[in-house]
This record gives structure tokens, sequence and C-alpha cells, in this order.
């Protein structure tokens, strides 16, 4: 049994990790910030506490007494104000500070091991190479502070001790608003994820990232990839999609459409074809879902009995 302290609890991904940790049989405290998450974690299992994760001396007396760390807190903003100016900032303060709290809280007590998210986007435009964790990354300027989550795990590992960071691809679920959206957008007749159509895009569900964060209290120190094991071509991804819903397969936005949207479309646009090879050799995880065409048809398909 291991004592875990998740941050990001109740996110897409934290709220699907939480209880299968606490089904493999660790103890898990997990930070809630309504009464309302306070219950949902504790249905889960978990001991719920309330912790300022932007306060030093909070966070350190919240750690203390634990082996391990995970940090999934992310401050998002929705699709729909993601372009808008000033939107990733409250993101931005929470990958530069709250790894960094956690990191100090951590080695100023008995934790042995460290879990930060991070996202896999941030690799460049490979085109049709396989990108592993030696490919060099490119961030932009609305994801920079990844650079800053990173280094928090990494100064937690030249302690002597387990630093691991876990680059999640696009996520997709049940109830997401991605997902519903490319959906909805598909059914009109429009691909609404930017670049070319022979351009690969990267995706791993809810489900599978939450049982990647699992399998990364038994890997070595380092960084790792999170995304099932056949990322697609955007092409054979919406014409995938389009198959399900039955209807045609959708129209792709111009490439002048990317560079309207600046930094966060460019990175949108980029073809990504990333390996999990390293997490499942070093963890033994592996997806559920092999690729998307495996993972969307089971939500489509889950869709239509309702």
């Amino acid at each position: 049994m291991v004592r875990i302290f998740v941050a990001g609890a109740t996110g897409v991904v934290g709220r699907r990790a939480v209880p299968l940790l606490v089904a493999a049989g660790h103890r898990v405290t997990a930070v809630a910030r309504t009464p309302e998450k306070r219950a949902e974690l504790e249905r889960m299992g978990a001991a719920a506490v309330h912790v300022d994760l932007f306060a030093p001396d909070s966070v350190r007396s919240a750690v203390a007494g634990h082996d391990a760390v995970i940090n999934l807190a992310t401050s998002i903003p929705p699709s729909s104000h993601a372009f808008l100016p000033g939107a990733w900032r409250q993101n931005d303060r929470v990958r530069r500070t709250v790894p960094a709290n956690l990191v100090a809280g951590a080695l100023a007590g008995n934790v042995q091991r460290f879990i930060q998210e991070s996202f896999a986007p941030v690799y460049p435009d490979c085109g049709e190479r396989w990108i592993d964790e030696s490919t060099p990354i490119r961030t932009a300027r609305y994801n920079r502070t990844i650079e800053d989550a990173e280094a928090a795990a990494e100064r937690f590992s030249h302690a002597g001790r387990v630093g691991a960071g876990l680059r999640f691809a696009l996520f997709y679920g049940p109830g997401d608003a991605f997902t519903l959206d490319t959906i909805n957008f598909i059914r009109r007749g429009w691909m609404p994820i930017l670049g070319s159509p022979d351009a690969f895009v990267s995706l791993v569900s809810h489900e599978d990232a939450a049982t990647a964060v699992v399998a990364s209290l038994g890997v070595p120190a380092g960084i790792y990839n999170v995304v099932d094991d056949r990322p697609l071509r955007r092409r054979e991804f919406a014409e995938a999609i389009a198959g399900m819903l039955g209807v045609r397969p959708p129209k792709f936005l111009p490439s002048w459409v990317v560079r309207l949207t600046g930094p966060l479309g460019e990175t949108i646009a980029r073809s990504l074809r990333i390996s999990n090879r390293k997490l499942r050799q070093t963890s033994g995880w592996s997806p559920r879902y092999p690729s998307a065409r495996e993972g969307w048809r089971s939500i489509i398909e889950a869709t239509d009995r309702r």
C-alpha cells in the first residue's frame, strides 16, 4: 500500500484515476475545492482535503506523510475561449506555481515519487516520422509553462528521488466538450481539428490516461508519452467518425484558418505521430483502445443507445 496525494483529482483524468488507485489498495488523499467535490471524492474512497495549492506552507503540510504525489491540476479554458487574449493566463499560473510548490513540499518530507501531468502536443511537426521522448519539444506562447512543470519533476529526480512527467495526447471521452464538438461538426460536414488531411493526430481516451497514471507509480524517473497505439491521419480519423455516424466524410478547413488562429492553431495543426513505446515497455501499460477508431466507436454507440 502506498500513501498517495493527488492534486487535480476531480478533473477528467483525476476522477477516473482516483478510484483506480483506491481499488489497487492505496491510501489516497485528494484535493477538493468545494463540498460537492469533497463528497464525490469520498464516495470514491479517498480522503478529501481542502488545500491552497498556491500557498507553499499549506502544500507542505498537506503532502507530509505521503509516499507519492500526483499532480494532475490544470485550468484549461473551454474551446470557445481558448483563442481569446489572456485565456491561458490561469493555466500558466497553475502550471508554473503548483508543481513547484508540490515538489518543494515533497522534498521537505519523505515523499519518494512525484508524477506531473504534461502535454504531448508540445512536439514539433514531424510529418510521417514517429515521435518519442527524445524528440526536442517546441512549445508555443500559450503552453510554454509546460517547461516549468516538467522542470519541477526533474528537480525532484535530481534530488535523488523519482520524478516522472506524463505527456498526455489530446483527450477524448464521453461527455467531453472536445469529443461532443467534434462529433457535432462532423455531422454538419466539417472536420474541426485544424491541419492537413494527411497529418497525424495523436489521441488518448480519458480511461486510458487514468490507467497510465496508475502505471506510472512503477516507472523510473523521466518523461513518458501517454497516447494510444496507432495515431491516425486526420483524413482516416474524419472518415472513421463519419462512417460511425452514417454521414459523408467532412470537409477540412483551409490552411489560412490556421494562420488566423495564431500559435494555438499552429500547434493544433502539427502532424504528431507520437509513440507510447517507452511507457508500454517500462510499465506494462497498454491502452484499452488501440486507436481512435475503437475508442470513438464505443462513445458513439453508447450515445446512440440512449
